[in-house]
């Protein structure tokens, strides 16, 4: 009997623990990578700023191309919706929105995941003339673990497990674009 007590108690102290950790643990994280591409910033805005064209380069359009889609608006303008529906749990559930697009420089989505779990995350795509024939494309990511669950940050490195999906996608658009 006396060892459940201090085993409940020790389990009971581990999680208050955690719980105090959580609470000065960051919430909030974002990633952004970038690619230079041999394309004039026009032609390849163009291309990006249409949601449709993620199944060409984005490494989660491409994990389940099997996946339900929908579409609401008129792709490459503010309010097109893309939602995806997969049996594939990396792939899930949810959809995206273009909130914002600053014409030939920046489109702003709102990303919400509602499977395996739900949240509402932010993205972007930039790009900038380096020349008159070629172009760096930044992709961004951001979002937000409330508390307690914020702990995860501690034990998983976001930057690398998204950081990757952006730069393989860039890879993907690059070679798509230049051999346009």
């Amino acid at each position: 009997m006396k060892f459940l007590k201090k085993l409940f108690f020790g389990i009971l102290i581990l999680i208050g623990l955690a719980l105090i950790i959580a609470l000065f643990t960051k919430k909030d994280y974002a990633i952004e990578r970038e690619i230079v591409i041999n394309k004039p910033s026009g032609e390849v805005f163009n291309y990006i700023k249409y949601v449709k064209n993620q199944d060409n380069f984005s490494v989660w359009n491409q994990r389940d191309t099997a996946m339900k889609k929908d579409y609401k608006g008129e792709d490459g303008t503010v309010g097109f919706v893309y939602a995806w529906d997969s049996e594939k749990k990396e792939v899930g559930k949810g959809e995206q929105e273009i909130k914002k697009i600053t014409e030939g420089q920046r489109v702003d989505f709102e990303l919400r995941f509602k499977e395996p779990m739900e949240a509402t995350d932010t993205a972007y795509m930039t790009t900038t003339p380096v020349s008159d024939a070629s172009t760096k494309v930044k992709w961004g990511f951001s979002g937000r673990m409330p508390y307690p669950f914020n702990l995860m940050l501690v034990f998983m490195d976001m930057d690398k497990m998204i950081g990757g999906d952006l730069q393989s996608g860039l890879n993907n658009l690059k070679t798509k674009m230049e051999t346009k």
